[in-house]
C-alpha cells in the first residue's frame, strides 16, 4: 500500500508499506530502469532506505542524505520518499498529474494483484516525459527507447484505447491538468472529458 501526500506545486510523498503481503510477494523484484531526457528528478527520503540505480551503480539513501537529484535518466525504489521534477514547459513531463497517475496505477496492479499492462506502462510513462531503458549494449538505446515509447505508448496505445491518465487516479484539479496534456496529441486528445464528476 502507498499514501500520497502532495508538497509545494510539484511534488508528491510516496510511502511503501514493506510488510504489504503483494508487495513481500514482489520479493527482490526492482522497478522498471527508466530515464528522464528533459528534466532532473528529485528524491528525499523522510524514513527508510531507498535504492536508486544510476548508470548501473547502486546507491543507498538515507533521510539524512537530503535531496538527491537523478540527472535526466534512471531510479529504483523501496520506502518512503519525497519526489518532484525540474520545472519544464514540456507537455509530457515529471509533475503531479504523471506522479498521482504511476502510483496510482502500481497501486492497482499491486493492491489489486493485477499484471501490469506493457502498453499501459508504457503510455503512462510517456505521459511523465520518462522511457524505460534498454540494455547499455544497445546503439542509440536513448534514442531508440524513446522513440519506441511514443510509437507504442502514445500513438498506438491512444489508437487501441489505453490512456496515460484516468479520472479514477487523479484529483479534480489534477483531471484539468491531465485533460490539457492529452489534448496536446493527436491520439490521446479524444479521452479528454473536462465535465466535472458528479
Amino acid at each position: 500500500m502507498r499514501v500520497f501526500r502532495l508538497y509545494m506545486l510539484n511534488s508528491l510523498e510516496v510511502t511503501f508499506d514493506l510488510a504489504h503481503p503483494r508487495l513481500i510477494a514482489l520479493g527482490s523484484q526492482k522497478p522498471p530502469l527508466h530515464f528522464h531526457p528533459y528534466q532532473e528528478e528529485y528524491v528525499q527520503v523522510l524514513a527508510g532506505r531507498l535504492a536508486a540505480e544510476v548508470n548501473g551503480r547502486e546507491v543507498i539513501l538515507i533521510p539524512s542524505d537530503g535531496e538527491f537529484c537523478l540527472r535526466p535518466w534512471p531510479m529504483d525504489s523501496t520506502t518512503k520518499f519525497l519526489l518532484s521534477g525540474q520545472q519544464t514547459l514540456k507537455a509530457f513531463k515529471l509533475d503531479n498529474v504523471f506522479f498521482q497517475s504511476w502510483y496510482a496505477y502500481q497501486d492497482e496492479i499491486v493492491i489489486g494483484g493485477k499484471k501490469p499492462n506493457p502498453i499501459q506502462v508504457i503510455s503512462t510513462f510517456d505521459a511523465g516525459g520518462s522511457y524505460l531503458s534498454l540494455p547499455w549494449w544497445v546503439p542509440f538505446r536513448h534514442i531508440i527507447s524513446q522513440a519506441s515509447s511514443i510509437l507504442i505508448g502514445r500513438w498506438l496505445g491512444g489508437l487501441l484505447g489505453y490512456q496515460p491518465f484516468y479520472r479514477k487516479w487523479l484529483t479534480e484539479e489534477n483531471w484539468q491538468l491531465a485533460c490539457e496534456k492529452m489534448e496536446s496529441s493527436f491520439f490521446q486528445r479524444r479521452f479528454a472529458d473536462r465535465r466535472h464528476s458528479s
